[in-house]
Parts: C-alpha cells; structure tokens; sequence
C-alpha cells in the first residue's frame, strides 16, 4: 500500500485547505511535486525517507486535494 505509517492530513489555511501526508521521525523534510503531479509521486521515495526525517508531502494548492 502506498504511504504505511503516514497520515493523511488537511491543514486549513484563509481561502481554503492543503492535503499532504506526514510520517517518519527525525528533522523535517519538505518534499513539493513538480507539475502537473500530486504528492502521490513521492509514493516510492517517502517511505525510504521516513527512516530518519519527518517528510511532509502537500499537494500544492490546485492539485490532488488542495
């Protein structure tokens, strides 16, 4: 399954919200989709990463679910 162990979590913002998922433990790691992809390209490489950093992936606002 894609994402184990992450969260799927929704962040509201003034005009409306960021879908992203959260997971792993360790200093944070921003990791932003390129266009016109979503978080879900990160699906390989997130996992690995949650080994040792925190990894947030939203979708940036007018993709996926932002």
């Amino acid at each position: 399954m894609f994402f184990d162990g992450f969260k799927l979590e929704r962040i509201a913002v003034a005009d409306g919200a960021i879908r992203l998922r959260r997971g792993g433990e360790g200093p944070p790691l921003l990791l932003l989709h390129g266009n016109p992809q979503t978080h879900a390209m990160w699906h390989a490489v997130a996992p690995v990463l949650a080994g040792r950093f925190t990894v947030v992936c939203p979708d940036l606002r007018g993709y996926g679910g932002s």
